[in-house]
């Protein structure tokens, strides 16, 4: 198990790097978790991961690749909902680390 070190706090991460508990997320924690992935968060990562975490608060999981571009396109529009636009923002791999940025829980069929 490694851990998010941020201003003198340990936050425990799992063999992943997701946050163990939903409730230690917060923007700096994103930040930092982007550094870790070599990915400075702009106004267009913010807006998916705010997104996401409104997708995890109504449905209670991450949403897969499919899932997640369906749902950003109905909500921001298909010019961002696709995964072009989604790979680009997350480095080819949309559902995974956007979930782990957004804090939220590996999704269950991403390998």
């Amino acid at each position: 198990m490694s851990s998010l070190d941020l201003n003198g706090r340990s936050i425990p991460l799992d063999k992943d790097g997701y946050l163990q508990e939903l409730a230690d997320w917060s923007r700096p924690v994103a930040e930092a978790l982007a550094a870790r992935e070599e990915i400075t968060l702009q106004a267009e990562h913010w807006e998916i991961l705010e997104l996401l975490r409104r997708f995890y608060d109504e449905f209670q999981l991450s949403p897969a690749n499919r899932p997640l571009i369906k749902y950003v396109a109905q909500q921001l529009g298909p010019e961002k909902g696709n995964s072009l636009h989604l790979n680009h923002l997350f480095k080819g791999a949309p559902a995974k680390l956007a979930a782990k940025l957004a804090g939220l829980p590996k999704p269950t069929n991403c390998l």
